[in-house]
């Protein structure tokens, strides 16, 4: 314990390793999510997803681009890079791990709510751990 490094909550987020904030995450999981249907992305329809203004959905967008996740021309659609998708993908992914694993622990159908306020919290080791426990909560479940 000697050796710990005691924080607050900014203080972690601000020693961030990746450049990404956590509202930036969640557009991009959405971008990602809608553009898996095979329809385009459009500002309208990302802002409404995500119970947001058009204006900051416009900012939010204009911040991925300049990280290079997405492309975007005005009034056309949002379309991911290679490394937006890869991006993307993991955070479908850590939000659908989540999602089932709480699921399963609460006997519930969603647990959007608790994702969305943890998801951008957990480490991937942590993540991949909680994926491994998953057929064990899935096998106590179906003994009940």
């Amino acid at each position: 314990m000697a050796n710990e490094e005691f924080r607050t909550l900014k203080g972690y987020q601000m020693k961030k390793i990746d450049s990404l904030t956590e509202s930036m995450e969640d557009y991009l999981e959405m971008i990602t999510r809608t553009n898996q249907s095979g329809n385009p992305v459009r500002m309208n329809q990302l802002a409404a997803q995500l119970n947001v203004r058009p204006s900051s959905a416009s900012k939010m967008v204009a911040k991925l681009k300049e990280a290079g996740l997405v492309q975007f021309e005005k009034y056309g659609s949002i379309t991911l890079t290679r490394q937006g998708m890869e991006t993307g993908q993991y955070l479908l992914w850590r939000h659908e791990t989540l999602n089932r694993f709480f699921c399963l622990l609460n006997h519930s159908d969603n647990e959007l709510k608790q994702v969305e306020l943890i998801e951008h919290f957990l480490s991937s080791t942590s993540l991949e751990n909680m994926e491994k426990l998953i057929p064990f909560l899935q096998i106590m479940e179906g003994d009940e």
